[in-house]
């Protein structure tokens, strides 16, 4: 017997009590986000992800998920969706010779990598993280994934932080968000 999907109210309350704000870490200026007291409220984490199943599009073969939270989060909503997970790594994680993009960051640059034979032509895929934020990671995470000629049906998040519009940097991406908060 499946448990019921919970309301998008009873999902913005779990926000409330299960997301914690840490001001001016990791440097001054920033509020980070913490999604520990979720993660370790199996009560809760399991309605987030009964939710947030909810309202990804039907279908979906593979979820392609960042690290590292969006292992902690895409393995089980690939789970709970019947599909397959994919990780994507940073450099020097993977054996072979795996599919890599180098993007920008703020602060620097990043590579990314996901195994070469990861994903089959056409599968139906999507690509999952814990935080939109600025919209490097995501983008690069998005560019890789495409690389394998996929169907992809979009990218999901946890956490939008709205006003540091990482969304622009996915044009023509579908997004879904369990949470959206202005900043």
């Amino acid at each position: 017997m499946s448990e019921p999907v919970p309301s998008a109210e009873e999902i913005e309350e779990l926000r409330g009590s299960h997301i914690t704000e840490h001001p001016d870490f990791p440097e001054p200026g920033v509020l980070f986000r913490d999604i520990t007291p979720l993660l370790r409220d199996g009560a809760a984490l399991r309605s987030v992800i009964r939710y947030w199943s909810s309202i990804l599009p039907d279908g979906i073969e593979y979820v392609v998920g960042t690290e590292a939270r969006g292992f902690v989060l895409g393995a089980p909503l690939a789970y709970k969706m019947g599909a397959g997970f994919i990780p994507v790594r940073k450099a020097g994680k993977l054996p072979g010779t795996p599919a890599s993009l180098s993007y920008d960051l703020e602060y620097g640059s990043a590579v990314v990598q996901i195994p070469q034979d990861s994903l089959p032509a056409g599968a139906r895929t999507l690509v999952v993280d814990d935080l939109l934020a600025t919209g490097g990671t995501a983008a690069a995470t998005v560019e890789l994934t495409r690389r394998f000629d996929v169907d992809l049906v979009g990218a999901s998040f946890l956490i939008e932080l709205e006003g540091l519009r990482g969304r622009d940097r996915l044009p023509g991406v579908p997004l879904t968000t369990v949470w959206s908060i202005p900043n």
